[in-house]
């Protein structure tokens, strides 16, 4: 088969909506009239020189001020030599693309095509993990001590990054062989070959989601309240009254129709996981420093049965922090063929938990040991007495956290949605007609404003984590991922695979009973210590 026939194949191919098509192009008027292909090689050379040889250079002498001569003739040359490298690469590849088919003559288009927009599924999935949740850590820490804290945390990434490969090796699987799942639902019930397994999964996924949409406006309230009792010790709002207004602004926010849309919040969503977790990293090591330092006492509970409930607890509450029960969810908003974007979305997703988790656990749990709250800016900013870290830092961190918690409360929601809108939408009518606007606003505000009621109602942030990990997030994570695999793939019972998943499995569900028991053991026992819509989180 000549060059030529492998081109005309591929335009055969692909699909007729491709935006890289040359049909698509003719009607591009920024592509006809603004790029318009007639040039030369040296026009090129006219260009490049324009677009980087300019007045900046004469900054160059300040530059070699900070460098000395030997320094600044050195970066001078190697960045000369990389960015020629990296040009003639993307050169390359430019060719490479137009000899496949696929001409591109914006760099937009180019990224789109070659990453596949991989890092909307990275933001998508870091939204659902990297949360304000992590403040927990060092209270889950409290549980365990440091080495089987660490240990529990290390394990527990691992073990989540390959439940997640596996369930996108899964979806892909089900894919290719025609049968392609938007929903964890539909995946479960179709490889497990079971109805009841359908509406399983419903269920725990409706926990999980109905339980952090009402964690998230419950720490959202309580952000509020924190910034609200420094500005006003005296003020006579109360948490429930932050709650209402976090729930309002939720019920606008609701409104955005579908999960792709999120895409540019998820973004932002992940540069405040960074920003607050460095504030708040930043204040537990000022605070650990300073002379007003809290003594640390990293001591367990003192009598056995106790220290093992509440190791049990800690145990799911980093499960709830690692959870991410809407994976097939989030890979049905990948455009198809979803090959390999999981696989990069994961290692974007797990580089910022690696940052992220450690440093928060390590931090907090250093300064305050067994006196940690279940939200360390509640350990920071003490009621009885003053803020352990300079005020603006802290205000900051709340800001973006704040900012933040209306994100995840937005991904998490999506699964509610789209069980509701399946019932109630009519797709032969637009997103946006009357048919469907009107059903979508009432029952969308009435889910928001049942989360907000409950979140005001009962008030247990570091309770409702543990009883969502064990119940919810430990089956969905930690166990399904790996049966679904050996149901799809059925990898030998000799093979290493197999007897690794099956442990993982047994392992999991055994932690998954215990968990659940410990920590609807301490939500009843808290009970005693709160009365309904309280003004306080309950630890």
């Amino acid at each position: 088969m000549t060059g030529q026939e492998d081109v005309s194949l591929m335009e055969a191919e692909r699909p007729q909506n491709d935006p890289f098509s040359d049909n698509r192009r003719e009607e591009d008027a920024g592509a006809v009239f603004v790029l318009e292909s007639k040039g030369e090689w040296w026009h090129a050379g006219f260009h490049l020189t324009t677009a980087i040889v300019g007045p900046t250079i004469l900054t160059l002498p300040y530059a070699f001020r900070g460098l000395g001569w030997g320094l600044g003739f050195l970066c001078l040359t190697v960045m000369g030599a990389v960015t020629f490298y990296a040009y003639y690469l993307m050169s390359l590849v430019l060719e490479h693309c137009e000899k496949s088919g696929r001409r591109h003559i914006r760099f937009r288009e180019l990224a789109a095509d070659v990453l596949g927009e991989w890092w909307h599924a990275g933001f998508h999935l870091t939204t659902a993990i990297v949360g304000p949740t992590i403040l927990t850590l060092p209270y889950a820490f409290r549980g365990l001590g440091w080495g089987l804290g660490f240990l529990c945390l290390t394990v527990m990434g691992a073990v989540t990054f390959y439940a997640y490969y596996l369930m996108s090796l899964v979806l892909e699987h089900c894919e290719k062989s025609g049968r392609r799942h938007i929903r964890f639902r539909e995946l479960a019930a179709d490889v497990l070959g079971s109805g009841w397994m359908f509406y399983f999964v419903i269920f725990i996924q409706t926990a999980i989601n109905t339980g952090i949409g009402i964690g998230a406006i419950l720490l959202a309230g309580e952000c509020l309240q924190i910034m609200y009792s420094n500005l006003s010790p005296s003020g006579s709002l109360k948490l429930y009254d932050f709650i209402a207004m976090v729930t309002a602004v939720m019920i606008v926010l609701s409104q955005l129709p579908t999960f792709h849309s999120l895409r540019h919040i998820n973004l932002g969503s992940l540069l405040l996981s960074l920003g607050y977790t460095l504030l708040v990293v930043g204040a537990c090591i000022h605070a650990g420093t300073s002379k007003n330092a809290p003594p640390r006492d990293y001591s367990l509970e003192t009598s056995e049965l106790s220290r093992t409930f509440s190791a049990f607890t800690s145990i799911s509450i980093i499960a709830a922090i690692f959870g991410n029960g809407i994976l097939p969810e989030i890979q049905a908003t990948l455009a198809p063929p979803a090959t390999g974007k999981m696989v990069k979305g994961l290692m974007m997703c797990y580089t910022v938990i690696f940052v992220t988790f450690y440093s928060a656990a390590v931090s907090g749990y250093w300064v305050f040991g067994n006196k940690s709250n279940s939200n360390i800016l509640k350990s920071l900013m003490p009621d009885d007495g003053p803020s352990l870290a300079p005020t603006w830092v802290l205000g900051l961190a709340i800001v973006f956290i704040l900012l933040q918690l209306f994100a995840i409360g937005l991904v998490y929601s999506q699964v509610a949605y789209e069980i509701m809108e399946t019932k109630s939408a009519d797709v032969n009518q637009g997103i946006f007609s009357k048919r469907n606007l009107i059903p979508r606003i009432i029952l969308r505000t009435l889910y928001v404003i049942f989360c907000g009621f409950f979140a005001a109602m009962l008030p247990f942030f570091g309770d409702i984590n543990a009883v969502v990990g064990a119940i919810g997030f430990i089956p969905l994570d930690f166990v399904l991922p790996m049966l679904l695999y050996n149901m799809t793939y059925k990898p030998p019972r000799s093979s290493l695979t197999y007897w690794i998943n099956y442990s993982i499995i047994i392992i999991f569900t055994g932690a998954g009973l215990l968990g659940s028991f410990s920590s609807i053991r301490k939500l009843v026992l808290d009970a005693n210590k709160f009365k309904l819509f309280s003004s306080d989180v309950v630890d």
